[in-house]
């Protein structure tokens, strides 16, 4: 059994989604799950429709519309024929979607924004699926919150791994070619739950962990794992080979490539994961296995932006201690950051974070009752793997450091 993944970029319009086709006839598709995210920005537009419905429901059906022209455009590109039956589901789809915003009831927005998000998979699987059928590539496509199962923490939601293992064991037909949707999964009420950006990654992953299957492999429109992001970096260069240890170091740091909770299913039972391009589905890309590294050995480069980095101080001189630390974890438990460096001294504590919830504000103010608080907002956050200090003088370079960390194979540093 093997797993393919398709990120927004690889179906971004109808040549993208012909180009599918063609990396399945190239590269074969028996015992085949394809999962796909949503196509192109559709994840963006959708944002901005949630947006709409809390805060200008003037500009909601605009929105709205903008989402279906897009999707539309891909299906006439696509379809000769307006009266194929693809036309109507993908109606019937925004109109699901439309009637929950007019009922809906709830005002947590972490609510709504699963229960919204999700139509850009529905939409794009159901298409893909369509037009595969279409041109002879016969599938099946599947729901994927009828086998993951999660609890109901909105947005970032946790899988029950018992009922999903029992669920995809049970209902799932390894013998045929599968479409479904990454990112998504449901609670026990059978609400829509999500998994985090860029969790399609780790969909593949579960879904490979289930089925104990020979291969992951995630389409990019990137050779395979680079050592930057070439947007940030000069002169990228390919790893051909990645030990999951050295995978899941990057991926925590925020490698963009692969998604932090997607390595750790595959590293237990030692499934294989490819990085390949879907332009040239015959080159070798990126494996990341259990062996060596990295291959070849050099720095490895990452950028978080939009920082926010947090410095507290004691207002009375007194040291930060673990009573203080505790409680400082636990305001940032409370308000949903997402922490990516600490650094304490004796009478200091620094935090470099992603305020993914916009809770700032409330943190901040939890925080002043009890410390000096001085805080950056905008800031960017450097990893380096495997760095020299050559390296980190030519990064550093024209940059405001603000705070710096090293440990023996690993710099990190907070720059404007």
């Amino acid at each position: 059994m093997k797993i393919f993944k398709f990120g927004g970029a690889s179906v971004k319009d109808a040549e993208g989604v012909k180009n599918i086709a063609s990396v399945l006839k190239t590269v074969g598709y028996e015992n085949t799950l394809v999962i796909v995210s949503a196509m192109g920005k559709t994840t963006n537009a959708m944002e901005l429709v949630i947006k709409n419905y809390f805060e200008n429901r003037a500009e909601l059906q605009s929105a709205l519309q903008d989402v279906k022209k897009f999707h539309n455009q891909i299906l006439l590109d696509l379809f000769d024929n307006e009266r194929h039956p693809v036309f109507e589901h993908v109606k019937n789809l925004f109109t699901e979607l439309g009637t929950f915003l007019k009922v809906n009831k709830s005002p947590d927005y972490n609510f709504v924004y699963d229960q919204t998000i999700g139509y850009g998979e529905l939409l794009s699987t159901t298409i893909i699926s369509y037009y595969l059928n279409e041109i002879g590539l016969k599938n099946n496509w599947l729901d994927v919150r009828t086998f993951i199962k999660t609890d109901n923490y909105y947005r970032r939601a946790n899988i029950n791994w018992g009922t999903t293992q029992t669920k995809i064991s049970k209902d799932f037909d390894i013998n045929i070619l599968n479409i479904t949707q990454g990112f998504l999964g449901s609670d026990t009420n059978n609400f829509t739950t999500t998994l985090g950006r860029e969790g399609s990654d780790y969909t593949a992953s579960i879904f490979a962990y289930c089925l104990n299957a020979s291969s992951v492999t995630i389409w990019k429109d990137v050779p395979g794992v680079l050592n930057a992001d070439p947007r940030y970096f000069e002169n990228a260069k390919l790893l051909n080979q990645i030990s999951y240890r050295e995978a899941i170091e990057l991926a925590f740091y925020g490698a963009s490539v692969i998604h932090p909770k997607t390595l750790q299913p595959l590293q237990r039972k030692e499934i294989p994961l490819y990085v390949k391009s879907f332009l040239n589905p015959l080159a070798d890309g990126t494996i990341v296995r259990k062996g060596k590294a990295l291959e070849p050995e050099i720095p490895c480069f990452i950028v978080k932006n939009n920082q926010i980095l947090i410095s507290l101080s004691s207002l009375d001189f007194s040291y930060i201690v673990e009573e203080n630390i505790s409680e400082i974890f636990s305001l940032l438990h409370l308000y949903k950051m997402k922490v990516d460096l600490i650094q304490n001294s004796a009478i200091s504590f620094s935090v470099c974070l992603e305020d993914t919830y916009n809770n700032l504000e409330k943190l901040l103010q939890h925080l002043k009752a009890k410390f000096n608080v001085i805080f950056h907002k905008n800031v960017n956050l450097y990893t380096i793997r495997h760095f020299s200090e050559d390296v980190i003088t030519t990064l550093e370079k024209d940059k405001t450091v603000l705070l710096k960390q090293l440990t023996q194979q690993t710099v990190q540093i907070v720059a404007t």
